[in-house]
């Protein structure tokens, strides 16, 4: 999932970052990618609207 994205979907960073019960600041820190486990909170809170990337999944466990 794209922080891009993820922000978008929110609108801002620190709603994205409220969305999630983290700082805005830990937000701004990640890369491009949205961490693996933010990334399934995030598919949970929006019902499947935003997609956890499999892919990285398979990729982090290696």
């Amino acid at each position: 999932m794209k922080k891009s994205d993820a922000i978008a979907y929110f609108g801002t960073q620190k709603k994205l970052a409220d969305a999630l019960g983290i700082s805005q600041p830990a937000v701004a820190y990640w890369g491009e990618e949205v961490p693996q486990l933010q990334a399934y909170r995030l598919e949970k809170i929006t019902n499947g609207k935003l997609k956890a990337d499999e892919d990285l999944a398979s990729h982090d466990a290696a």
